[in-house]
């Protein structure tokens, strides 16, 4: 895997190899896909950034693999916040601006 500093940066194939999957098909590559998707948007959704300041944190490239690798471990397209990672509610919480 390269070295992944934003999180535009991050691809199925990242995604793939992080979570350990040895051939991806393409239904595989489509649900990585999704699931970058709606990783990137409940980071957006929870701390009140845009996608393009996503970039501007480095350390959401983990909670993004972190989200993605959940889901795909749980098969699920969504993500409880009242049972979130604690690893990933640490970074999104110190980068929230949305705290209303």
């Amino acid at each position: 895997m390269n070295e992944i500093t934003k999180v535009s940066q991050i691809t199925y194939s990242d995604l793939a190899s992080y979570i350990r999957l040895v051939e991806v098909e393409q239904d595989d590559q489509n649900t990585l896909n999704n699931l970058l998707n709606v990783a990137k948007t409940f980071i957006q959704n929870y701390t009140g950034h845009t996608e393009a300041e996503l970039d501007d944190y480095a350390d959401f490239v983990i909670v993004v693999f972190i989200l993605v690798q959940d889901m795909w471990d749980n098969r699920t397209l969504y993500v409880d916040k009242t049972n979130l990672n604690k690893v990933v509610e640490t970074i999104l919480g110190m980068h929230s601006i949305n705290l209303l």
